[in-house]
Parts: C-alpha cells; structure tokens; sequence
C-alpha cells in the first residue's frame, strides 16, 4: 500500500495533527516509568512523602523529554522545507504548519519538566546570597500570590479555547491543506495540570526547607563541566576543581 493509500485510511493529511497527539501518549508511559524507577534507584534511602515528590517529577520529566524529541522534527521540516524551496523551486504546503505546532508543544510541554528541575530563569543576584529558609519563604508566596492564580485561569480560559476549537472543527488557515489543529489547542489545559502539579510539588519543598533549614534533593540531568566548576567556585571546594577538570565528569545532584 502506497503513502496516498494510508493517509486515506486515516482520513487523509488534514488528520495527521490527532494521530501525532495520540502516539505521544505511550510514548509519555514508558518515559515515566523509566524515569520514576532512576529516582527510585537514585534515592533509596527517600521517605515516602519524598517519593511523591519524584513521582510527580517523573510525570514532568516524562513529558518534556518525550516532547523534547519535538526540536528534531522541526529540525528536518525547516530543513527539508529550505531545500526543497530553493533547490528544486517546489515548497511545501505543510512546513508552516508543522513548524508552528511542533515549535508550541516543545515550549509549552517542557514548562513542568523546567520547574521540576528548578531551571526556571531568575533574577538570583540577591536570591543566591539568602539562606535557604529566605528563599523557601520567598519562593512560597510568589507562589501563592503569583504562580497558581496565573496557572489557574490559564488552564481555565485554555479549556474554554480548546473546547470552542474542537467543536468547530478548527483547521489552520495558514496553508492549502488547512489541518485540523484543535488536537494542539487541548495542550493548553493539559500544561495547566501539569504546571499546578509541579507547583504543588514545590510547595511542598518550600514548606520542608523552611522547617529543617535545608533544601530537599532534587533530581538533576547531567550539566555542563563548566557550570559545576562555577559551581565549586562558589562553595569555595577549590580543592575539587582540578580534578573535575582532569576527568571531564557531568554530573546532577543526585
């Protein structure tokens, strides 16, 4: 069978967009059971209040990285959509659209796994030189006051636009074939749950870091050499950087 004969089976081109969103969702399962088993393995010795907190942080995890595949595909569409257009005078009809949606969900969908990772930018100049107790209590009301009523009407208002997009059928209007994209607008309520998951997450660690004086672990990704030598600076463990520098080690936290 021939790529027309299958892309009739699924109701033609115009459907690719919900097919796309549908074969996200297992490959989301497998990410998080693989990345809640690495914090298990990671963090033995974890209370079981603490394991929540790795659990919701391999849902974040999960899907960001899933989507985080997202940058290769749009990689190869600007790509393809480049060569095609001015070496052979034949553009394409649908790496406009692609582009726009893989661009959205790769932002959007990495926010939960950012925070989960506290890689959220911030202006730290004065933050850093707090104790951690200022910070937990400095991070608790902004999240109060700022982080959960924000994410609240976003997820509010994004269910309102996703809805009102899937009961009109919404196609793009950037381009011929005209997709359909309500599939993507359902992202927008979806981040909400996500990103008020993790904010509750880090509630959490603001609450145990103002009680005990310390910050709770936190899972990290490998970092660059540079960063932990900075890093190392800073403590004034000068005594390590040589030897970070000689074995080239990227490590997290924990």
């Amino acid at each position: 069978m021939d790529s027309s004969g299958i892309l009739n089976l699924i109701g033609g081109p115009k459907q690719l967009p919900i097919y796309a969103f549908l074969a996200s969702i297992p490959i989301v399962l497998v990410f998080f059971v693989i990345e809640f088993r690495a914090a298990v393995r990671r963090t033995a010795d974890a209370r079981i209040g603490e394991r929540f907190l790795y659990l919701i942080d391999a849902l974040s995890a999960a899907v960001g990285k899933t989507f985080g595949w997202c940058i290769l595909l749009l990689t190869f569409a600007t790509s393809y959509e480049v060569f095609a257009r001015y070496m052979f005078g034949a553009p394409t009809d649908w790496a406009f659209d692609a582009s726009y949606m893989l661009y959205g969900a790769l932002f959007m969908l990495a926010g939960a796994y950012t925070l989960s990772r506290n890689g959220q930018v911030r202006g730290d100049f004065l933050y850093r030189a707090w104790r951690p107790r200022t910070q937990a209590i400095s991070d608790l009301v902004l999240y109060i006051l700022f982080f959960f009523p924000g994410m609240l009407a976003f997820m509010y208002a994004g269910y309102a636009f996703a809805k009102f997009s899937y009961m009109m059928n919404e196609r793009s209007a950037a381009s011929p074939d005209g997709p359909i994209v309500w599939p993507f607008k359902w992202l927008i309520p979806i981040v909400g749950c996500l990103m008020v998951l993790q904010g509750v997450v880090e509630v959490i660690r603001c609450i145990m870091c103002i009680r005990t004086g310390e910050w709770p672990k936190r899972l990290h990704d490998v970092e660059e050499l540079d960063k932990l030598v900075l890093r190392q600076a800073e403590e004034g463990k000068l005594e390590i950087i040589k030897e970070l520098e000689e074995t080239g080690l990227r490590k997290g936290d924990i």
